[in-house]
Order: structure tokens, then C-alpha cells, then sequence
């Protein structure tokens, strides 16, 4: 069975069961989580979130990049959020190349040119999550007077640890 097959079956014995479509738009908690797309995290269950709670946002690395924050001022402008929380994690793929390598690598398999591109990875954890914050509350388009805080999550224990709170 392809890939999708099995997302379509799984959906289809979600479906039968489910109560939620009666939920409003906007989150409950009013909070907007920028994370990774690793699949080891799931911030709705480390975070204690239910359907409708708040706003995940996923890309490489959680990082704050010209997309997150387009989402972030969505969610804020248009739908109430008024907290962000920034979770990078440990054994984070991000930490195991740089922009040289990885265009490197796009021209070999593909001969496509992606020197233009940043890929945002980064050799430090804990600053990473600093300098997303530091995006984040230095942006004109976000709110100063909205909390913006970050944290690792550890994929061993699955703790997070506060790295920068506002």
C-alpha cells in the first residue's frame, strides 16, 4: 500500500470518531508554537495541548524564517494568538550540515543551483534559540508587548528546558 493509501485508511478511522469540528478558529490558549518538523516531536502532546488549544507552526529546525514569521502575524493579527514559544530540540538534523554542504548536495542530485538559498542550520543549540527569540521580538510585525520565549526540547527525556522567557 502507498504511502498515502495508508494517511487516506488511517484518516478514514480517525474520521468515524471524531467530535471536534464545532471548535472556533481562533485558540483557546491564544499561544502560537514555532517548532521542528521532526517526526519524534509532538509538541501538542510535551506541551499538554488539545484540538483548538493553539497555533503549531512547523519548518526545519523551528526556525524563524520570512514564513514563520507570515504565520505568526496570522495568527496573531487575525486570530487572537498573543504568546509565542520558540522549541528547538536536541539531535536536531539542522546541527549536522551548513548551507555549503547542503548546496553541494542539491547540485549533485538534482544539478540544481541553491547557492542563492539559506537553509538557516545552525552549530549551537541553545544559541539558536536565542537568536529565533531575538528575531521574533525584534520584529516589526510582531507585537513588542507580546511575550516571546524559547526552550529545547530533549528527545531522550522528553523535558523542556527554558532557555530565554519574556
Amino acid at each position: 500500500m502507498a504511502k498515502f493509501d495508508e494517511v487516506v485508511a488511517a484518516n478514514k478511522q480517525f474520521a468515524s470518531s471524531f467530535a471536534k469540528g464545532g471548535l472556533p478558529m481562533p485558540p483557546a490558549r491564544a499561544v502560537a508554537i514555532l517548532t521542528c518538523m521532526d517526526a519524534r516531536l509532538h509538541p501538542e502532546h510535551f506541551c499538554g495541548l488539545d484540538f483548538g488549544d493553539a497555533h503549531v507552526i512547523r519548518n526545519a529546525g523551528g526556525r524563524a524564517s520570512d514564513d514563520a514569521v507570515r504565520s505568526l502575524v496570522i495568527s496573531q493579527r487575525l486570530l487572537g494568538t498573543d504568546e509565542i514559544i520558540v522549541i528547538h530540540h536536541t539531535d536536531c538534523g539542522m546541527l549536522t550540515f551548513s548551507n555549503e554542504q547542503l548546496v553541494a548536495k542539491i547540485n549533485e542530485d538534482l544539478g540544481s543551483d541553491a547557492s542563492n538559498w539559506d537553509f538557516l542550520p545552525f552549530s549551537d543549540l541553545e544559541q539558536s534559540v536565542v537568536d529565533d527569540v531575538n528575531i521574533l521580538r525584534g520584529s516589526s510585525l510582531i507585537p513588542q508587548r507580546h511575550p516571546v520565549g524559547g526552550a529545547i526540547y530533549d528527545v531522550e527525556s522528553g523535558k523542556l528546558q527554558e532557555v530565554t522567557r519574556k
